[in-house]
């Protein structure tokens, strides 16, 4: 994909008319209130404030896991919030089918999202019978694992360049009092460090069948014995965290108090704001610096159907803002994600953003289990890799239960 600034389309204005001559309070719900998240979603209200309307906030502190059901509980209630935030994939799939989501087809076809928005598995993920019900705003890869390299100074080692020089460093930061890897206790974020370790691992392909295709065998075999593996070692590594929260985790990094952490490229928002140069002070490594790959979930908007006639009208507008050239650079700058649009250039990216880039316009991606799993599915695989990051758990028995649950997956 070749990443191009269309200056014309920067210069555009986000101020629509139909915005102003039905303006209407809309409040948003979402989960971004880290640091650095509350930056980039500053943006996007400064963007919809633009069109007359007005963006009223409603962050859920707490992950997406303790969002969610806040946010699905009100529209099911009927208590709409105006948009609301959630992951590309299959997590407002019930509601859709239960009827309780605006359909955005008109305002999608009218501004050709299908011609501009990369990679196309995006607005698929949007798409339930033909029809469009979200509207995407970034690309989020989990497949990223981020260094302290103030940390490996203190510990006297090189800054590893992949993941078995990372596991190789860990003595050495170990007896220098600093953790080698930060988990939050979150479950999905050490759901997440395993799917980062299978693709790592044991590649595209095995990924792919095991999430994609269901396959329990390929889920049982040796490939992703080697995973479990790595996952006992990820687990070793991570004693002595003692944080909930990913941005905890991502600060005991910035400080230099852990080597590593696993995490997807929305940590660059907390290195951002705590000034810090990708680069010089941190070091990222696509893939565990093993297998350039990542994946291309992300975050999205869906609209719950509103009786209010000027907040449905105040939902387009916002539908198309997001969606601006403008509010895409301004918005993804902050948030470490990449942009949803295929004619935008971020000039300003820093050298890991760049190096999203370059693996997303090589083709080399996947799509995140989000858009794989249904989320019972993703909550059983998330409940399994918390406890046995918790527990003595053997990887022997923890594959046994996961090959169980990608068995009855759908």
């Amino acid at each position: 994909m070749k990443l191009r600034l269309l200056a014309a389309a920067l210069a555009a204005t986000v101020v629509l008319p139909l915005g102003i001559a039905n303006a209407a309070d809309l409040e948003v719900t979402h989960w971004w209130t880290s640091g650095g998240e509350a930056a980039a979603v500053a943006e996007l209200a400064k963007a919809f404030d633009a069109t007359g309307n007005k963006w009223v906030d409603g962050a859920i502190a707490g992950s997406g896991g303790t969002a969610r059901p806040i946010m699905v509980s009100r529209i099911t209630g009927g208590d709409p919030m105006g948009a609301t935030q959630f992951n590309h994939g299959r997590q407002a799939e019930e509601l859709v089918q239960a009827g309780l989501m605006r359909d955005l087809t008109d305002v999608a076809t009218k501004e050709h999202w299908k011609d501009i928005i990369k990679p196309s598995s995006l607005l698929d993920s949007c798409t339930i019978d033909g029809k469009i019900y979200c509207a995407p705003v970034n690309i989020h890869s989990w497949q990223w694992l981020w260094l302290s390299n103030a940390a490996f100074k203190t510990a006297g080692v090189e800054v590893p360049k992949n993941w078995d020089e990372f596991v190789a460093s860990a003595p050495a930061l170990e007896k220098a009092g600093i953790v080698p890897l930060a988990v939050g206790g979150q479950p999905w974020q050490s759901a997440g460090a395993f799917d980062v370790l299978m693709v790592a691992i044991a590649g595209k392909d095995t990924f792919n069948k095991v999430f994609g295709d269901k396959d329990e065998a390929v889920a049982a075999g040796p490939e992703i014995a080697k995973v479990f593996k790595a996952a006992d070692d990820a687990r070793k590594m991570s004693k002595g965290s003692n944080v909930q929260d990913w941005n905890q985790a991502t600060n005991l990094v910035i400080t230099g108090k852990a080597g590593g952490q696993i995490m997807g490229d929305w940590a660059q928002g907390e290195f951002q704001l705590a000034g810090q140069k990708a680069g010089t002070d941190y070091t990222c490594l696509p893939g565990l610096g093993v297998n350039e790959i990542i994946s291309t979930g992300g975050d999205a908007f869906y609209f719950p159907l509103l009786k209010d006639e000027e907040k449905s009208k105040a939902q387009e507008v916002l539908a198309s803002t997001l969606l601006n050239p403008k509010t895409q650079v301004a918005f993804n700058l902050k948030k470490g994600s990449l942009p949803v649009r295929g004619d935008v250039d971020l000039a300003a990216a820093n050298d890991c953003m760049k190096k999203g880039l370059e693996i997303l316009a090589k083709g080399n991606v996947i799509q995140g289990t989000d858009q794989l799993l249904s989320a019972d599915s993703q909550k059983q695989k998330e409940d399994l890799f918390s406890e046995f990051f918790a527990s003595s758990m053997t990887p022997e028995d923890a594959q046994k239960r996961f090959a169980e649950i990608i068995a009855s997956a759908d």
